[in-house]
């Protein structure tokens, strides 16, 4: 039997005082990759920002389990902790903090254990490589003065290298171009494996070409109206999602 990894009930969840998530349900298990597609205002962004324990967002009632563990209470580094990582759609400057100086950080206090700068140095070098990124982007502040396309692949750079065990992808792939998309696309594959899993928001699905996609949401008015396989993502580039909004009223 598949071993769970994010089990969601009857969700709802406020910001500042107005309700968003409206009683979201949605299971995924180790191994899966599962994305979530909606129109703008659908609640998409705040999903991702409330399974990160974001301050700004109040969960009013229902249930987040994160491998068997109500994660409700816990705040956003203790999340993180337990290997919860979220991909921003608009990455954060850090000035002051290098990409390494950000990644060994934070692997550090995820594992709990020092981490050998010589060996983490080598995979980080590595790494850069397969993502095609300057590997002097390494000792440079974290997103400062970078592009679009290069905080994204920052993004994926940080994912690679701490190995979470749930990868929250929030529109990673949103203004990049088709060679950045397919980089993008290639380094998400790479992460993922049976022991992990990753849930997708995207309104670009050329991202998905180099993944397999196990199961498709279709999130409207704070709910899930809509759930399929692969296929689903394939009809909805086709008729859009007029036929599910009216199907669902």
């Amino acid at each position: 039997m598949a071993e769970k990894s994010l089990e969601i009930k009857d969700l709802h969840a406020s910001v500042e005082g107005n309700e968003i998530l409206k009683g979201l349900d949605l299971c995924m298990n180790k191994g899966e990759i599962h994305v979530i597609l909606g129109p703008n205002g659908s609640g998409k962004s705040t999903l991702m920002n409330v399974l990160m324990g974001h301050p700004k967002y109040e969960v009013t009632s229902g249930t987040m389990e994160f491998e068997g563990e109500d994660v409700c209470p816990l705040k956003t580094f203790e999340r993180a902790r337990k290997g919860i990582f979220l991909s921003f759609q608009t990455p954060e400057e850090i000035p002051g903090i290098t990409v390494e100086n950000m990644l060994r950080t934070a692997k550090q206090a995820m594992t709990g254990q020092s981490v050998k700068i010589l060996a983490f140095r080598k995979k980080l070098q590595k790494t850069m490589e397969q993502l095609k990124m300057d590997p002097s982007y390494a000792e440079r502040y974290m997103n400062v003065g970078f592009s679009g396309g290069e905080k994204k692949r920052n993004e994926i750079l940080q994912l690679l290298m701490l190995e979470p065990k749930l990868a929250l992808l929030d529109e990673t792939d949103s203004g990049l171009d088709v060679d950045a998309v397919q980089i993008v696309s290639h380094g998400v594959s790479a992460f993922h494996n049976e022991e992990n899993a990753c849930l997708i928001i995207t309104h670009n699905t050329r991202i998905l070409k180099q993944l397999k996609v196990d199961r498709v949401h279709v999130l409207m008015g704070g709910r899930i109206v809509e759930e399929g396989g692969a296929g689903l993502i394939e009809e909805i580039n086709r008729r859009g999602f007029t036929h599910i909004l009216d199907a669902a009223k």
